[in-house]
């Protein structure tokens, strides 16, 4: 701070004032360095974004008293000034203005900046009724961050800060926490390296759902991202959020259910349809199960810092080993004995749990069942993730989780597989019919938790800001500012009118049905394993033909911008999804002429698919995040040497393809890739397609089962191979 010193004659009525206020001015803390200090780390997000031009920033931030976070900003000459409860609500708030004017987009698929010479006349105060903006599923950890380093996990937490987010899900680096804690329970290094994972399925043993699948669990791995991990929440810390750390739920390894015989231990029952390793869950009243907790949390408040908000889930998609006699005392002491446990730990803490249990398993968690199972938590020492809504209703059918907080969301994106979809006017209107409800309980926050990421941006664009605006802002206003930020000019009429058909074919779907069609996962027919059936299915989701238009339009005008501008990866994203499902109706279309003996028509079917899926493969080179090779090289670069890194390939190939197990989710998490089109999912198609119409051609009976398991053996191969893929 510059002072400039004057001469001035000071007469007789000021000596005694001057003094006042030199001493004034020692005594008083300057509280603009305070408040430089305070803001010093959302000051940080802003200048990696917009660099030098964040000093016309002044942020300050006004003492929270009601937990309702607002921000405040007014222009005044080259000066923003920006006021918030919260370093998160000042990012956001600088973000909304950014994105207002115009100037700016923050997406995953890339930034668009653009700021004007001089800021314009601006002003706009909002606030949320909800103290938490959640953010990332359990799942994402899996699905899309395996091989993130901390340039990437920085740019993902900048993210969520201009999104709002304050109530993030933290999950890297606890292995190094259950590594030391089994260790002191006696099992030993080899025990641990058959216990855990590899890399890409930790999130399902976390969650007690399988072990060993895939491993092992390289040392440097697990040294990696403990390391990383103390990054993600320092920043994250420092930015005001509420990180949410793991907890212990209850599962053991299996070395140590056979080195304790007295204590009850249950062996589950294989997870998702079988074919996995067992699992052993602890019983909670065992008094180990209290010890265990309160150590993992000890040793992991060693490692990482004091936390706030432990997530525990005991049942994720596992039916609770409870005797049908005493089934809903036994409910309530194991809700009682995690809570306690987290407390004992970590005194005042809260205990966070998903809510997808209960709308997974509706036959279970009756009423009853839920309310016994949180009857003896209190109120406000828990929060109950209900991020399902796009799903089930289980808020409504639980009574508002019986008075216990709550948060409430979706989860939009299911394995990280990225068709184009949402449901713009969904998400208003429920948020709108929320706030109005007078059954909504003790509701404290709002997000969307998606299993994997990198796609749909606008989805998450539109849903962040719900909660500030609480969907008082008319939809078409809100896209018109939406198009300008991420395009860069007065949109047209047409781009306009294009993203409105848009809105009505594909942005008009709430959950993509597709896929979990039939019992078989995969976005698109293309996507699933190979089977006749496909000639009942129904049709996907969406309006096509308006779909068609809408890409119509965007193709037109796209000679109006550059090939490498956000336009030019929309109309990408448009296209592919729209000749995805051409690719669809040809497929059953294709089926039904071999089947009906019409070869001519049929190869003439089969050669229009793979035309159309390598075109589809070959523009997909326009978005480099959307590539097998991507995928595949980041996680070969993560391996310390080439046995690691050939593991981790394995596994990158492994989880969106076979998945695991006997059940149903091969192609669970099915990637609309460069790569996968003609690597992966024609290969597949040609197969079958070829063995169906040599039966045709020879009046043979078509054994699908054995053609299937031909195709699932060359899958195996395929996930195995440490290969990259040269692009055609």
């Amino acid at each position: 701070m510059k002072i400039e010193c004057w001469k001035v004659r000071i007469n007789n009525s000021l000596k005694f004032v001057i003094p006042f206020f030199v001493m004034l001015f020692f005594l008083v803390p300057d509280v603009y360095s305070q408040n430089i200090e305070n803001t010093k780390s959302s000051k940080a997000v802003l200048e990696r974004l917009i660099g030098k031009r964040a000093s016309e920033f002044d942020f300050t931030i006004i003492e929270n008293k009601n937990q309702s976070d607002w921000f405040e900003i007014t222009t005044k000459g080259n000066k923003v000034k920006i006021q918030g409860t919260s370093n998160t609500a000042l990012c956001y708030a600088a973000y909304n203005f950014l994105r207002d004017i115009g100037a700016v987009i923050v997406s995953w698929e890339g930034n668009r900046v653009d700021l004007p010479t001089s800021w314009p006349k601006y002003s706009k105060k909002e606030s949320t009724p909800f103290e938490y903006r959640e953010y990332l599923n359990a799942c994402t950890f899996g699905y899309t961050t395996p091989w993130w380093d901390w340039k990437r996990w920085e740019q993902e937490i900048d993210w969520m800060a201009f999104h709002g987010i304050n109530l993030p899900t933290a999950m890297e680096g606890q292995e190094a926490v259950w590594q030391e804690l089994w260790k002191e329970y006696g099992v030993t290094d080899s025990q641990l390296a058959a216990h855990f994972t590899g890399p890409a399925f930790l999130p399902w043993q976390r969650m007690g759902n399988i072990n060993s699948l895939e491993g092992p669990l390289p040392q440097e791995w697990i040294k990696k991202k403990s390391t990383l991990q103390k990054q993600i929440l320092q920043k994250m810390r420092a930015l005001g959020m509420y990180p949410v750390v793991p907890a212990f739920s209850g599962y053991v390894p299996k070395a140590f259910a056979e080195q304790h015989p007295e204590s009850k231990i249950s062996e589950l029952k294989s997870w998702s349809g079988g074919g996995f390793a067992s699992t052993y869950l602890l019983d909670s009243k065992d008094p180990l199960f209290k010890e265990i907790g309160k150590r993992f949390i000890e040793i992991y408040t060693k490692l990482y810092g004091h936390s706030d908000f432990y997530l525990a889930d005991s049942f994720n998609e596992i039916t609770p080993p409870v005797s049908e006699e005493h089934k809903y005392d036994e409910l309530s002491d194991y809700g009682k004995t995690i809570f306690e446990t987290i407390n004992e730990a970590s005194p005042g803490a809260v205990w966070v749990m998903q809510g997808w249990l209960f709308g997974d398993n509706k036959e279970f968690w009756t009423k009853e069942a839920t309310s016994a199972f949180l009857s003896k938590v209190p109120n406000d020492r828990m929060i109950i993730q209900d991020y399902a809504n796009d799903r089930y209703k289980v808020w409504e059918n639980q009574e508002a989780f019986y008075g216990k907080q709550w948060t409430y969301g979706y989860v939009h994106n299911y394995g990280g597989s990225n068709p184009v979809y949402g449901d713009l006017n969904f998400y208003k209107n429920e948020l709108t019919s929320l706030l109005k409800n007078p059954n909504k309980g003790n509701v404290v926050g709002y997000g969307v938790m998606p299993e994997g990421l990198n796609n749909n941006s606008i989805v998450y664009e539109y849903i962040y800001d719900l909660p500030w605006t609480q969907g008082k802002e008319p939809i078409a206003d809100w896209l018109k500012k939406y198009l300008k930020a991420r395009y860069g000019k007065n949109i047209s009429d047409t781009v306009f009118q294009s993203w409105q058909l848009l809105l009505e074919s594909v942005y008009s779907t709430k959950y993509w049905e597709t896929r979990w069609w039939d019992d078989r996962a995969g976005a698109y027919l293309f996507f699933k394993r190979p089977t006749l059936e496909i000639t009942e299915f129904k049709g996907n989701p969406g309006d096509k033909q308006k779909l068609k238009e809408a890409l119509d339009i965007l193709k037109k005008e796209s000679e109006n911008f550059n090939k490498n501008s956000l336009y030019t990866y929309d109309l990408i994203d448009v296209s592919r999804h729209y000749f995805s499902l051409c690719i669809d109706d040809l497929l059953i279309e294709c089926v039904k002429a071999y089947e009906r003996k019409d070869v001519p028509k049929g190869d003439e079917l089969f050669k229009e698919i793979e035309n159309q899926a390598l075109r589809i493969d070959n523009m997909l080179s326009g978005q480099p995040l959307n590539d097998l090779n991507h995928w595949l090289q980041s996680a070969w670069d993560y391996g310390s040497n080439t046995e690691e890194s050939k593991l981790y390939v394995k596994n990158a190939k492994t989880i969106i393809t076979l998945w695991g197990g006997e059940g149903h989710l091969n192609d669970y998490a099915s990637r609309s890739w460069r790569g996968m089109y003609a690597e992966f999912y024609w290969p597949r198609w040609k197969m079958f397609l070829l063995a169906l119409r040599e039966s045709e051609i020879n009046n043979t009976s078509f054994d699908e089962s054995n053609v299937r398991a031909s195709i699932k053996n060359w899958e195996v191969k395929w996930s195995e191979s440490a290969a990259m893929y040269k692009h055609r």
